[in-house]
């Protein structure tokens, strides 16, 4: 299964997570905003349409820079979940499919409960944003 996932970055290097709503596998746990990519869609133009519909904003799939992968067994399937990160977006997001959002630095992301994929993305996305990241 080919999940896609965001970083959203803002001016003060944070990012933004969402919280699982109650009645949805893994409910509590947060996790960064994305989705499946469904047959005959592009990586970016999935992420493009989830964020619509999960956080009412609008990107640019150009806007959407490769930071990293995951990839994790889920029950009797297999997850490879490809994370983006973009600084630039239109709108606010709201939770539309989430039970709250926040914004944490990634150092931060180390003390909330979630999923088993998103883990060893937060390392990388830690080195990513470091001030001192050579890009």
């Amino acid at each position: 299964m080919l999940v896609v996932a965001v970083a959203l970055v803002d001016r003060d290097g944070r990012v933004l997570v969402q919280q699982r709503p109650p009645g949805k596998p893994m409910a509590g746990l947060w996790e960064f905003p994305g989705g499946k990519v469904e047959a005959g869609e592009v990586p970016e133009a999935a992420l493009a349409r989830e964020l619509a519909e999960e956080l009412g904003i609008a990107i640019d799939a150009h806007a959407l820079a490769p930071a990293a992968f995951a990839s994790e067994g889920l029950g009797g399937r297999h997850l490879l979940l490809l994370l983006y990160v973009a600084r630039e977006w239109e709108g606010t997001p709201e939770p539309h499919h989430a039970s709250a959002l926040q914004w944490v630095r990634p150092a931060e992301m180390r003390a909330l409960a979630m999923p088993p994929a998103d883990v060893p993305l937060v390392d990388a996305l830690e080195r990513l944003l470091s001030p001192d990241a050579v890009v």
